[in-house]
C-alpha cells in the first residue's frame, strides 16, 4: 500500500483511541517530504507516515501529545534559519510548515479519511481543504486555505511474467505501487514467483480493458511476444495511461511501432511508449533493467502530476 493507505488503514485500525494528523502546508527549498504529507499519531505515542523524513518528528511527536489532550491545532515552522529548527533538526537548508490537527469534527474529521479512501477506490481525486488559522479541515476546495488533493493510487501492470517482472513488481511493492502480473501462461503466473502480487491469467487486452488504467496506472510489457505484448499495448493507448513501456531493442521497437501503426495508431500516440523501456542507466541483467524501469515510471508519474497540479 502507499502512504496514505497505509495511514488511513492505521487510524482504522487504532480507533476508538484519541489520535492527531500532522500534515506538511507550506515548503520553502530543499524541503525533505512534500507540501500534503502526513504523519498520524496515537495518543500512545505511537506513529505511522512522516512530514520530514525523521528531521522533525520528535518536536511533531510532542505537539501531537499536546493537540490531543486540549483539541486545539497547532501551526509550526522549523527552517535553518531559525535556531530552534536546527534544534530539531532540519540541517537540510529548507523550511517547512507543520499543523498539528486532532482527529476530531473540530480539526480534521475521521469521516474524511473515509471519503478519500473511498474516492480513491473509485479511482477519483478528493480535494480537501485545511484552513491553519481554525485548525478545521473539510472536503473542497476552498480559496486561501491549504489544498490537499488525494489522487488514486499508484498502480502497474506487467504484460509477461518473465524475470525481470519479478524484480519489477518487488521494487513497486516497496514503492506502495498495487501491481498485477498478466499472463495467460500458467507456468509462469504463479503465486510462489510472485507472492505479493495480483495474478490475472486473461488475454492481456481482456485484461487491461478490464482494469481500466487510468494517469496513475503504468502498463509494462516484458513478454517479448507480440502476440502478448502488442493487444496489452493497444489497450493501454486506448486509455489515458501514466506511463506505457516495452522491453526490447530499438531493432523490435521499430518493428513495434510498424505493428501499432498498421492498428491505426498515429505518430503522437506511439510517442507514449517508453521503449525501450526505461531510463538509460547501462542496465546489466534483470534486476538491474528492472530498476531503471521502476525509475522511469517513477518519472512518468510524477510528470503527470506535476502536470495535473498546475492545471488545477
Amino acid at each position: 500500500m502507499d502512504d496514505i493507505s497505509n495511514l488511513i488503514a492505521k487510524a482504522q485500525d487504532w480507533a476508538p483511541a484519541r489520535m492527531a494528523i500532522a500534515t506538511v502546508v507550506q515548503t520553502w527549498g530543499s524541503a525533505p517530504r512534500p507540501r500534503g504529507s502526513h504523519m498520524l499519531v496515537h495518543e500512545d505515542g505511537r506513529f505511522e507516515g512522516s512530514v520530514s523524513g525523521g528531521c522533525v518528528e520528535n518536536a511533531i511527536l510532542a505537539s501531537a501529545e499536546s493537540v490531543i489532550i486540549s483539541g486545539i491545532s497547532k501551526l509550526h515552522r522549523f527552517g535553518v534559519s531559525d535556531g530552534d529548527a536546527w534544534e530539531a533538526g532540519l540541517p537540510c537548508g529548507g523550511e517547512i510548515a507543520v499543523m498539528v490537527q486532532p482527529l476530531t469534527e473540530d480539526g480534521f474529521a475521521p469521516a474524511l479519511l473515509t471519503q478519500i479512501a473511498q474516492a480513491r477506490a473509485r479511482g477519483e481525486t478528493l480535494a480537501v481543504s485545511s484552513d491553519t488559522d481554525s485548525g478545521k479541515s473539510v472536503a473542497g476546495e476552498h480559496a486561501g486555505q491549504f489544498i490537499n488533493r488525494y489522487r488514486p493510487p499508484r498502480r502497474l501492470i506487467i504484460t509477461g511474467a518473465v524475470q525481470i517482472a519479478q524484480g519489477l513488481a518487488g521494487l513497486a511493492r516497496e514503492l506502495g505501487i498495487a501491481t498485477t502480473i498478466v499472463d495467460p501462461r500458467g507456468r509462469f503466473l504463479t503465486r510462489e514467483r510472485f507472492p505479493d502480487a495480483v495474478l490475472d491469467d486473461r488475454w492481456p487486452d481482456e485484461a487491461v480493458a478490464a482494469l481500466r488504467p487510468d494517469p496513475a496506472t503504468a502498463v509494462v510489457t516484458l513478454s517479448h511476444d507480440p502476440k502478448i505484448d502488442d493487444p496489452a499495448l493497444i489497450e493501454a493507448l486506448r486509455r489515458q495511461t501514466g506511463y506505457i513501456a516495452a522491453l526490447g531493442s530499438r531493432k523490435s521497437h521499430a518493428a513495434r511501432l510498424e505493428r501499432l501503426t498498421a492498428e491505426g495508431f498515429a505518430a503522437h500516440d506511439l510517442d507514449r511508449i517508453d521503449g525501450p523501456a526505461g531510463i538509460d542507466i547501462g542496465a546489466l541483467g534483470p534486476g538491474e533493467i528492472a530498476l531503471s524501469i521502476a525509475a522511469g515510471m517513477i518519472q512518468a508519474f510524477n510528470r503527470v502530476e506535476a502536470h495535473m497540479m498546475e492545471a488545477a
